[in-house]
């Protein structure tokens, strides 16, 4: 079973409803989610980004370059390869409809196709 992690800062909005759209629609598949941003994720109760958690996807889809950029730079330069930028500004809420169709749009195809 293929294992994705999506990711952006706070893993409140946009990697959290891709990781919880995609485990309802992609069944044969595992997904998780987490944020770059240690203290908002501390913060707000959500998961922080772990090297466990890089090391334990196939695939990482980020939603900005800047996320990619302080994976790579904090130590992540072994996760490169597997790392897909989205380029989905953090500008949208849980579940809101024009996120999921940028989902649907940018993610779907990269995930099919590992």
């Amino acid at each position: 079973m293929k294992r994705i992690l999506f990711v952006c800062s706070a893993n409140k909005q946009r990697s959290k409803t891709a990781s919880d759209y995609f485990s309802e629609k992609l069944i044969d598949f595992e997904f998780d989610s987490a944020g770059t941003n240690q203290k908002i994720c501390n913060k707000e109760g959500t998961q922080a980004l772990t090297p466990e958690l890089m090391k334990w996807a196939d695939l990482v889809i980020v939603m900005e370059e800047k996320h990619r950029r302080l994976i790579v730079e904090n130590g992540g330069s072994e996760f490169g390869k597997k790392i897909k930028v989205l380029a989905i500004p953090d500008r949208f809420k849980y579940f809101q409809k024009e996120l999921i169709d940028l989902l649907e749009q940018k993610a779907m195809p990269l995930i099919i196709n590992i």
